[in-house]
């Protein structure tokens, strides 16, 4: 006798095992294709087996009758066990317990075959039997609407987190069973919509509803009130806006078109985005709309530079190098909780792929210049995919404080931080001293003689004025802590990377 294998197993763990069957089994899920009897003879063939499906009186649900113990059954049924597995008269036996809306009416699945049992074979027959459960609460109540819609947007978001760490593969194949051709595509926009918590569930079937399936809708796992979009094509863009357009206190984000594999930047910029938004009074904004600091530096310069700073990293296998690069992307941009949440893995994975990015680049998170120097390099990665004219032809390493310098650059930083001086608190002197100290109001407090909480509301009165979040840290805080580096009124981070070339020779800033 076996108890039921674990049926949370992360979803987006061997994805690239079982997506063919799983994208076969999926189909069963869809609205017209909703029958239990298709259901088990998809099971027998594609388990090469006798497969029956039986309630506790032995009355035969779908399938064909397989002979069978009644007591054996009757333990099943009960729920003494939850399964069994068995090799009776040459056949080898799988049994498992089917629940049902009332306990006492739960039924079991049977699955006869010659060859013994597999890992393959075992985990369809645990999957079909959760799908078989679904279809037979849909059928006896309402609820069972819930679990199906449910599993619906679980496979979203497993589809998400798989974009997420760039295994665009996968993502393809398991889309594919419930949104043929969604991601028949190499590019996309990431929007992320937000609204009053109570109302997400409604906004996210009008978002679906607005794009007409036309895009991937997730409710977001680590903000209640956020729902993530992730839209191949360009009408969804416009969709959207309509529909915050007539939905007062909701408010949209939207990233720059990015590829597939880039889907965690996308999702950054989507968030940056939003808190622009909010101070927008059509509710509504690009990341596009707004000036980067990356785009008034010199290309082939920041080129040369990224390369520097994420050279370290060169030598890890692909997929290994991507899930670093996207976990440390979002690390930096959110909470390890909500970092995790996002991603599927626990905070402690989160906190040591970052860890271990820390140390490979030899630095500190815990410096908030450091952070958005990081921060840059790893989103110019991603605006960077080709190499710009000019890149490699410098002799020495490239330097922060140069990509900085540019006149450009430089005004854009004075004119940003310009806007904090006409206010009598000198918010500029606050906001200054709170970044040198880490983002820590206390010490950021000790430093300038005031209370904490005073610099807190200091630091929250010239977000509206910047038009930037800061308590939250993220893309804006960033943007603005290099712009204080560009003007001088910080020391520039030490980043300790390697000269693509010379595996010996340090990168200063």
């Amino acid at each position: 006798m076996a108890g039921r294998e674990d049926a949370k197993r992360q979803r987006t763990s061997g994805a690239g095992e079982y997506a063919g069957w799983a994208r076969e089994l999926l189909e069963h899920l869809r609205p017209a294709g909703r029958d239990l009897t298709r259901v088990v003879a998809w099971l027998a063939g594609t388990a090469q087996a006798t497969v029956s499906l039986q309630d506790g009186t032995g009355r035969l649900l779908a399938g064909t009758r397989v002979p069978l113990d009644d007591g054996l059954v009757a333990d099943v049924t009960s729920g003494r066990i939850a399964s069994a597995a068995l090799e009776d008269r040459g056949r080898h036996l799988r049994l498992v317990r089917v629940e049902r809306s009332h306990p006492a009416r739960a039924a079991v699945l049977t699955v006869a075959r010659e060859a013994p049992f597999d890992r393959r074979v075992s985990d369809i027959v645990t999957h079909t039997a959760q799908v078989v459960e679904l279809l037979l609460a849909g059928h006896e109540s309402n609820a069972a609407g819930h679990r199906l819609r449910r599993a619906t947007s679980d496979l979203r978001l497993a589809i998400l987190q798989l974009l997420m760490v760039e295994d665009t593969v996968a993502a393809r194949r398991v889309a594919a069973g419930l949104w043929p051709g969604l991601l028949d595509t190499e590019t996309a926009c990431v929007y992320v919509v937000e609204s009053d918590p109570a109302e997400r569930d409604r906004l996210a079937e009008e978002c679906v509803s607005a794009t007409g399936e036309r895009a991937l809708v997730v409710r977001c796992p680590a903000v209640d009130a956020h729902v993530i979009v992730l839209a191949p094509f360009q009408e969804a863009g416009q969709e959207l806006r309509s529909l915050v357009g007539r939905r007062p206190g909701v408010f949209l984000g939207g990233s720059a078109r990015q590829g597939l594999d880039r889907t965690a930047a996308a999702y950054g910029q989507a968030v940056s985005a939003l808190a622009v938004a909010r101070f927008r009074s059509q509710r509504a904004a690009l990341y596009a709309e707004r000036t980067r600091p990356e785009l008034l530096m010199d290309p082939a310069e920041l080129y040369d530079w990224t390369a520097g700073v994420l050279s370290p990293l060169d030598t890890l296998s692909h997929h290994t190098r991507a899930e670093l690069l996207a976990t440390t992307r979002l690390g930096l941009e959110f909470t390890a909780v909500n970092t995790a949440k996002v991603l599927g893995v626990s905070r402690n994975t989160v906190r040591a792929r970052m860890d271990r990015v820390e140390s490979l680049l030899r630095t500190d998170f815990a410096d908030l210049t450091v952070r958005a120097a990081v921060h840059l390099a790893l989103n110019s990665q991603v605006g960077l995919a080709e190499t710009p004219p000019g890149a490699g032809r410098r002799g020495g390493a490239a330097r922060l404080a140069d990509l900085l310098s540019g006149p450009a650059l430089r005004a854009w930083a004075g004119d940003l931080l310009g806007r904090l001086d006409p206010d009598g608190r000198d918010l500029r002197r606050t906001l200054r001293t709170w970044i040198a100290a880490g983002g820590n109001a206390e010490r950021a407090a000790h430093q300038i003689g005031m209370h904490a909480q005073t610099v807190r509301e200091h630091v929250r009165s010239a977000e509206p004025v910047l038009e930037r979040e800061l308590l939250a840290a993220g893309s804006d805080l960033y943007e603005v802590v290099l712009a204080h580096l560009a003007t001088g009124d910080l020391d520039q981070p030490l980043l300790l990377g390697t000269k693509p070339g010379h595996p010996d020779s340090p990168v200063h800033d």
